[in-house]
């Protein structure tokens, strides 16, 4: 069996894994898979689970909030915001999960600022416009 290396790059550090034998992820085509000698490639992997397998081990997943994927010359490198790597399935499933709340729970936070920065600037606009004053300093 062929093999290649694959590259994990995230905001915060990297890692080289050699003798990968194969690798499953999804882009917005669908479930694909990638082996050694691969043409050149390169996509957007969706939020969720990818897997891979080094030599005759067992599978291991990574939980991505997206990725950029880019196969050249038996190198499969992978970018990212974060990434958690394990190679128990239920483990990881969990992770995701948690991970896909926390980021939800920022993202809501984050519309409910800007909500209020943008109430707080037409109360201040209008005010003005009561007063009479034309200019916005």
């Amino acid at each position: 069996m062929k093999f290649f290396t694959l590259q994990l790059q995230d905001a915060t550090h990297a890692e080289v894994i050699n003798q990968v034998g194969s690798f499953v992820g999804e882009d917005t085509s669908g479930s694909f898979g990638i082996l050694a000698d691969h043409a050149r490639f390169m996509t957007s992997l969706l939020v969720g689970l990818a897997r891979f397998r080094v030599e005759n081990e067992d599978w291991q997943y990574l939980a991505l909030p997206g990725a950029v994927l880019y196969f050249c010359d038996n190198v499969l490198t992978l970018s990212t915001r974060h990434y958690l790597r394990d190679d128990d399935y239920m483990h990881i499933s969990q992770a995701l999960q948690q991970q896909l709340i926390e980021e939800e729970k920022k993202l809501q936070n984050t519309k409910e600022s800007l909500s209020h920065m943008e109430e707080e600037v037409l109360k201040h606009l209008w005010e003005m416009s009561r007063k009479g004053t034309g200019s916005l300093s």
